[in-house]
């Protein structure tokens, strides 16, 4: 079908409607731009009020449209990448625009919006790539919406030479394998490749973590993300902070600056390597202690998880889902000056800082990153305060 395609949707496509009916049926286009005219080809139809479709050709092109570095960046193609075929600062621009939508839609907030670049550039900043390996032991990318697996060469997301002597040689069939390069520049594959401790720097300390246990892809991310953190839980020395899904503590280390020696950092994180890492990482601050275990399960087993004693801070950093309306409940009873939400979703963000402000907090400060180019995915930090 030939389609007139509207603004962007989250989820790296953009929304036009069947037969340009401004009431049709929705259509949800990858690979096309708003404003652009195309081909497309419908890829998935459930039969309900929206179906999926590739942009093949393109009719009428817009101004921020750009060839994409890879191949595999077309219909049909690997799932990973949603905008190579614009502009680095269009791409911003699209998720900026999705960004404040989900706030305006789900939570009610009109605010301008800017995602931040990170250093480095659009591309070679995957430090942290899984790849999955088919039937024949041959290492890959997944096709989008689909278990079938690509055999690239290589990813420009990726650093170069990462990828290539990993992609070829044969591995576990019907696996998936991690390649990490380290703060060192040393690769690391899990498993069954060079292993040791993977050597990782931020907020001026360094972690040596077991293989498979979680640090950003983005080698710039997890600084950015721990200043911005630093400036925004300003927690009073002696004071009480907890960081929730804390992983290896890079925001417990800033915490635990702030309330100095006779504060406390409570960290609750469910992975235990993550849990052994943090605390060997962060084994000279003794203000930081570690409950390992699901977050709404620990919660109210933390010193001063009472109303009356409640944390001075809350760092949050869950996973994609988000907080959600009971665990941000439990949080606002508990009553801390102010809570600094990190979020990779920006309509589970928005979930939550609507959820926030039924209980009497309000969004103070927001920034995001685009800390995952080409992709439609970034890196959000808010900040809510009691009112």
């Amino acid at each position: 079908m030939d389609l007139h395609v509207g603004a962007v949707a989250h989820g790296g496509h953009c929304v036009a409607r069947a037969g340009d009916d401004p009431a049709g049926r929705v259509v949800f286009v990858r690979h096309a731009l708003p404003g652009e005219r195309v081909h497309a080809v419908v890829t998935e139809d459930l039969g309900g009020r929206f179906c999926r479709a590739d942009a093949i050709a393109v009719l009428s092109p817009s101004p921020d449209r750009v060839e994409p570095p890879c191949a595999w960046a077309r219909a049909g193609g690997c799932g990973g990448c949603d905008f190579q075929h614009a502009t680095h600062a269009a791409q911003r621009a699209l998720k900026a625009a999705v960004l404040a939508e989900q706030l305006r839609r789900i939570a009610g907030i009109e605010r301008d919006v800017v995602v931040e670049e990170l250093p480095g550039g659009p591309l070679g900043w995957r430090h942290r790539v899984r790849l999955a390996v088919d039937g024949e032991g041959r290492g890959g990318l997944r096709a989008h919406r689909s278990h079938d697996v690509l055999p690239i060469a290589d990813c420009p997301l990726a650093p170069p030479g990462l990828l290539p002597p990993v992609l070829a040689g044969r591995l576990p069939p019907r696996s998936e394998v991690e390649v990490v390069r380290d703060a060192d520049g040393a690769t690391h594959v899990v498993p069954g490749g060079p292993g040791g401790p993977v050597l990782q720097r931020a907020a001026g300390r360094e972690w040596h973590l077991s293989p498979g246990t979680f640090w950003q892809v983005h080698p710039e991310l997890a600084a950015t993300l721990a200043g911005v953190v630093a400036e925004w839980a300003d927690a009073p020395p002696g004071g009480t902070t907890w960081d929730l899904y804390g992983g290896v503590g890079l925001f417990a280390a800033v915490l635990a600056g702030q309330v100095g020696p006779d504060g406390a950092v409570h960290v609750v994180e469910a992975g235990t390597r993550a849990v052994l890492d943090g605390a060997a990482a962060l084994a000279d601050l003794p203000q930081v202690t570690w409950t390992e275990g699901r977050v709404e399960r620990m919660l109210g087993r933390l010193p001063g998880a009472t109303a009356l004693t409640g944390p001075d801070v809350v760092v949050a950093d869950p996973p994609r889902r988000g907080l959600g309306e009971a665990l941000v409940g439990a949080l606002c009873a508990r009553r801390p000056a102010r809570v600094v939400h990190v979020a990779c979703d920006p309509a589970a963000l928005a979930r939550d800082v609507a959820a926030f402000a039924r209980h009497g907090y309000a969004l103070a400060r927001l920034r995001a990153f685009d800390a995952f180019p080409m992709t439609h995915h970034m890196e959000c930090v808010a900040l809510v305060e009691r009112v």
